[in-house]
């Protein structure tokens, strides 16, 4: 993966969320929209035949498509996320992503609200 710019975005000022991140070839680049100890939100940008290694996340996650088409496996059930739609993958599941296509997406982590489970 590639981390072109760990800084947030600026404050107060309006940007457009699909120029956000540029694709790169035989890339995955992400840069930080904000980022906080609660919770972070980030923009990704897949380039085709690109795959991320299996994982899994203390904490929700909630996944949005922005362009694109995206193949996402949640503990082996198969999603296929078309641009607009959005899915949670809950916290502890094991997950990863596949571009069959270029896809962009952002990604919101919320790291608060875990004390009461």
């Amino acid at each position: 993966m590639n981390d072109s710019d760990n800084d947030s975005l600026q404050k107060s000022i309006p940007h457009i969320i699909i120029e956000i991140v540029e694709y790169m070839p035989n890339a995955v680049v992400t840069k930080t929209i904000i980022k906080k100890t609660t919770g972070n939100v980030t923009a990704s940008s897949f380039d085709a035949g690109e795959e991320l290694a299996e994982k899994s996340l203390s904490f929700d996650t909630y996944i949005q498509i922005i362009d694109g088409t995206a193949e996402l496996v949640i503990n082996g059930e198969e999603h296929k996320l078309v641009i607009g739609n959005g899915i949670i993958i809950p916290a502890h599941a094991k997950h990863y992503f596949k571009a069959r296509q270029q896809f962009k997406m952002i990604s919101t982590v919320i790291k608060s609200g875990y004390e009461q489970v």
